[in-house]
């Protein structure tokens, strides 16, 4: 306790705040949020710290510069009554000190909130209504991506793919809301052959408003899982708003993955299909999956296609195909998709391998969800190996059902048969771990408390001949 509140007046203090709102994006109310959470600001920064962004370093400045003044002011008065001038100014001069951690980490959020109302908010929606009619004039095909998961890396499939044999634009990494489409839109040429757009969800009516300013012409949905749960509250109402985009584009030119069993469930009329199986009436032969990358033979009538990504795992090989059978819908020749395909990779922190010290690291830590971690065990499952690690801190925003949703990842991680696992010590760690131990998990568990630590000196883990697999994240406004 005595610990706990030291921590508000540490110099690290202010630091500690500043971080807090950098790592939600210097969004108030989750950063308050997790403020009110916090009983020790000492431990805010153990996974990750502060990037000394130039906004960073002037609210980390105003900050320390207001709690140096307000410490003045609080000694001033106390002086005041020490020399008899002020009454009370031992009480007001103590309450000023005292009080400056809880005022400065509410005033800090005053700049942010007065120049979003007053000037990013009218400016935004400014961009936004112009985007709408560059959209709407635009020529090209329009291809929107929605969906719980795979939405930048099918964006970058169809990139690398399509721009072998036509002018294309994309969303840049994952900027993925209105106000990065807008400005997305202010940088289109009006030539461009082939525009996607990735579409982010984060609350309900989000992916209807995209479609209603972007008019795409064509749609696919990577799939669905639960995600976003603390906004959308249930799987249905996140599955509802992905598939809001439908209304905007016709059934024919909506593309599901059926990979994702509450996708499929929720497939409109004629939309059309694609799954490892195959894509708009391609069929898939011959699959080969290593630590190097995945080959497949694609088909349509006496038309046949060699393929082979840098991408690893069978996941891969359904969206590998849709791209390509969507390339060749608007004219790439067979060498164009080979070649377009040929030259896919693996996206940083997405099924990423790399070798260290003899053993295989496949880095999967990017924000995940239970289709990820179904498709990472069967990929672990998969590889030989002398010895599979399997390490993970669990997945966030499942919301109501985080319990049973990390129960799940558990008995998916169990089915993979790992020589180890590892778990981050934290809220969903009991979860995953009864998981294991339902589906009769006879390998070892470990549970790290200090994930900075492990991730940094994983070399010092590992053996020459593992394959180990590191899937999703967690940062430090979880508990």
């Amino acid at each position: 306790m005595l610990k706990s509140l030291l921590s508000l007046y540490s110099w690290r203090y202010p630091a500690a705040v500043v971080y807090m709102l950098q790592s939600t994006e210097y969004q108030v109310r989750p950063y308050l949020r997790w403020y009110w959470q916090t009983n020790n600001f000492s431990q805010v920064m153990y996974r990750r710290v502060l990037d000394p962004t130039k906004a960073a370093r002037l609210l980390l400045l105003a900050m320390r510069l207001g709690i140096i003044v307000q410490l003045l002011v609080g000694l001033g008065l106390i002086a005041g009554w020490q020399w008899g001038h002020l009454t009370g100014g031992l009480y007001f001069g103590l309450a000023v000190i005292v009080s400056y951690p809880l005022i400065w980490a509410h005033a800090i959020t005053l700049p942010l909130v007065l120049g979003r109302l007053l000037i990013v908010a009218p400016r935004h929606r400014m961009y936004i209504k112009e985007s709408e009619a560059i959209f709407r004039a635009h020529p090209g095909v329009k291809l929107a991506i929605a969906g719980s998961y795979g939405k930048t890396s099918m964006k970058e499939l169809l990139l690398t793919v399509l721009q072998e044999g036509k002018k294309v634009a994309a969303t840049p990494a994952n900027k993925n809301v209105s106000i990065s489409h807008a400005y997305f839109a202010k940088k289109l040429t009006g030539d461009e052959e082939v525009i996607i757009i990735e579409y982010g969800e984060g609350a309900p009516g989000d992916v209807e408003r995209f479609a209603h300013i972007t008019h795409p012409t064509h749609a696919i949905i990577t799939g669905i899982a639960p995600a976003h749960l603390d906004r959308y509250k249930t799987v249905q109402r996140a599955t509802e708003d992905i598939f809001s985009v439908s209304e905007a584009v016709a059934a024919r030119q909506v593309y599901v993955n059926e990979e994702s069993e509450l996708a499929k469930r929720a497939m409109r009329k004629k939309q059309q299909g694609y799954s490892d199986k195959g894509a708009l009436g391609w069929k898939v032969a011959h699959i080969t999956v290593g630590l190097h990358g995945t080959s497949f033979t694609l088909k349509k009538g006496k038309r046949s296609l060699g393929l082979h990504s840098g991408l690893v795992g069978r996941h891969q090989v359904g969206p590998l195909a849709l791209v390509a059978a969507l390339a060749a819908d608007l004219g790439l020749s067979d060498e164009q998709i080979e070649r377009g395909i040929a030259h896919t990779m693996p996206f940083e922190h997405r099924m990423q391998p790399y070798e260290l010290d003899g053993a295989w690291i496949i880095d999967d830590t990017y924000n995940g969800n239970i289709e990820g971690i179904r498709a990472g065990t069967k990929l672990l499952a998969e590889l030989p190996a002398k010895r599979k690690i399997y390490i993970t801190p669990g997945l966030v925003d499942q919301g109501r059902e985080a319990a049973s949703v990390h129960q799940q990842m558990g008995e998916l991680i169990a089915a993979a048969q790992p020589d180890i696992v590892v778990l981050m010590e934290n809220s969903a760690t009991l979860d995953i771990s009864k998981g294991l131990q339902d589906a009769g998990f006879a390998g070892e568990l470990l549970v790290e408390n200090n994930p900075l630590d492990f991730y940094t000196n994983i070399n010092t883990f590992v053996a020459s001949g593992d394959v180990v697999l590191m899937q999703n994240d967690w940062t430090d406004n979880y508990a």
